[in-house]
């Protein structure tokens, strides 16, 4: 099976960067041809072989991997499979892409992995990093119904069938869009503790547009995928969550501009799910109301 890989950057971690890359081509078994995108920032330095595309502007996280995707020809064509790699991220067991690789041998319909974060340090993988609700003990792989952006591989043929990931969300819930049209025509997920990335430990909060973007996206999601007996229900329960966090002022009041934007903007196009997907959600742990 034929891999690739996508990093995207901002060119402000040079170091890092270059350590993952390390990493990436310290994998056993046949080499990943590696794309590093440059976005809206020109790029360091990098190793022999390893292609790169210097984007003239910031086109946010999905915006920019759509382009490392199609780095490698229509829908990643050119590979079997893409990992999609934070810059500051490592892969520090060298037989990650040997255990990708039998995974989707072992199962053809198995669309998307999503690899365990742990921190570097610590090795503790935060909750948030569990992409199910039973997030407790983090090294138990499942199946899931989401995955995380910055640690996961994706067969290139999910991508061709129901297409990349949606530019306009620039950040914030990209993963989970994709991963609801995957599941609707029938692939899986799964999380894989034994696929690990190692990455520092951070607040998504740490994003300037992260609580405006996080209800917007949101709201986006659920009017591009949701039946629409269902949309209504998702954004209520999401709308208490938020409430019963008891956010900062600030924060609230970015949440609910972002949630009316979400309202008031387009949302891209609308492909409404089956109702056996919602059941398989369900199935899965995660019915799509939470």
């Amino acid at each position: 099976m034929r891999l690739g890989a996508v990093v995207l950057t901002m060119g402000n971690r040079p170091d890092e960067l270059r350590a993952l890359l390390d990493s990436v081509a310290g994998q056993k078994g046949d080499p990943i041809e590696v794309v590093v995108v440059g976005n809206g920032a020109p790029l360091p330095k990098l190793p022999e072989g390893v292609r790169k595309v210097e984007l003239p502007e910031n086109l946010g996280i999905p915006g920019g991997r759509n382009v490392g995707i199609e780095a490698f020809g229509p829908a990643g064509s050119e590979v079997d499979a893409l990992l999609f790699l934070d810059d500051d991220g490592l892969l520090p067991h060298t037989d990650t892409a040997e255990l990708v690789r039998e995974a989707f041998a072992a199962d053809p319909r198995l669309g998307i992995i999503s690899f365990r974060i742990a921190d570097p340090d610590t090795g503790v993988t935060q909750r948030r990093h569990v992409p199910r609700l039973r997030a407790s003990d983090p090294m138990r792989s499942s199946k899931v119904t989401t995955f995380l952006g910055g640690a996961n591989a994706v067969r290139t043929r999910v991508l061709a069938e129901v297409g990349g990931l949606p530019d306009e969300f620039f950040y914030a819930h990209e993963e989970t869009d994709l991963a609801w049209r995957a599941l609707d025509a029938g692939w899986g997920i799964e999380y894989r503790a034994d696929m690990v990335l190692h990455h520092p430990t951070t607040a998504p909060s740490r994003h300037a547009v992260y609580h405006r973007m996080v209800a917007r996206n949101r709201v986006w999601l659920a009017r591009r995928n949701l039946p629409a007996l269902l949309v209504p229900v998702y954004l209520g329960v999401w709308l208490l969550l938020t409430l019963a966090r008891r956010p900062s002022l600030p924060a609230l009041r970015a949440w609910m501009g972002g949630f009316k934007e979400g309202w008031t903007t387009p949302a891209g196009p609308r492909r409404p799910m089956r109702w056996r997907t919602v059941w398989r959600l369900t199935r899965l742990g995660r019915p799509p109301v939470i």
